[in-house]
């Protein structure tokens, strides 16, 4: 039996907490493990995954209360605050108490950040997938499923990242990524280049590194077809992310009229 022989209890078990650290530092050997598997074993990187980011998003809300208050406390009105009529100024002053309040801070940015991670799971797996089928792979959409789940463990390491260097600072995080390299204007286009760069991190090269490999031990395609499915995906998921911020960008100037909740 060779070191990538894996008996039927290894391959069935659900939760395998001893495979994270072999999924980021030894992958060649753990996505073997994880390809081969004949059950789901994608639970425990989602489960990793949801928990650091609730926690982030926790620490984040946390630190923009504390910001808000500061703010509040000063009694400093936002820019152009004394341009707006006083009807103006009122509906301004409830948006901010409304969406200072935990529902904003931390109950619907929680909420964001489960589905985001269970959906992006789903839609990259699924993707991924179909990508493999169109290159003539034979795998399931289980096994695809698998495999992208333990390829997105260094998300949750940036996470930890970012939750210490938040708690650290006291501050929330800006210029994330590499969006510090995009052009200083206020046109969309430079809006969308900030909003894409700030997702390009090591953390995303890891990814796709995993992804590579994830990709090789689940289907058996050339260097090339691997290479054109994993970076067409990720390059489409990288601009269909970073529609948000564009979108967001649009209704910024909007005046609140009534508070949600």
């Amino acid at each position: 039996m060779n070191e990538l022989s894996l008996d039927s209890t290894e391959l069935n078990g659900r939760w395998r907490f001893d495979w994270l650290l072999p999924a980021l530092f030894q992958p060649r050997r753990a996505f073997a493990r994880i390809a081969a598997a004949e059950t789901a074993v994608w639970q425990t990187p989602i489960l990793i995954l949801v928990l650091t980011g609730l926690i982030r998003t926790l620490v984040n809300g946390s630190v923009k209360a504390a910001a808000n208050l500061a703010a509040a406390n000063s009694g400093a009105p936002p820019p152009g605050f004394e341009y707006y009529t006083p009807e103006q100024q009122a509906q301004l002053q409830q948006a901010m108490a409304a969406t200072s309040g935990p529902v904003f801070t931390y109950l619907l940015p929680a909420v964001v950040t489960v589905l985001g991670v269970y959906l992006g799971w789903l839609i990259l797996g699924w993707v991924i997938h179909l990508g493999l089928t169109l290159m003539g792979g034979r795998g399931s959409s289980r096994q695809a499923l698998n495999v992208v789940a333990w390829t997105l463990l260094p998300f949750a390491i940036r996470d930890v990242v970012r939750i210490a260097a938040m708690w650290l600072t006291g501050q929330p995080l800006t210029a994330l990524g590499l969006s510090g390299f995009a052009p200083a204007s206020d046109g969309n286009l430079a809006i969308y280049l900030t909003a894409v760069l700030g997702l390009v991190d090591i953390y995303l090269l890891w990814h796709i590194f995993l992804l590579l490999i994830g990709v090789r031990a689940a289907e058996p395609l050339s260097r090339a077809k691997a290479w054109s499915v994993v970076l067409l995906v990720v390059i489409a998921s990288l601009l269909i992310r970073a529609l948000p911020a564009l979108i967001a960008a649009q209704f910024s100037g909007l005046t609140v009229v009534r508070p949600f909740f």
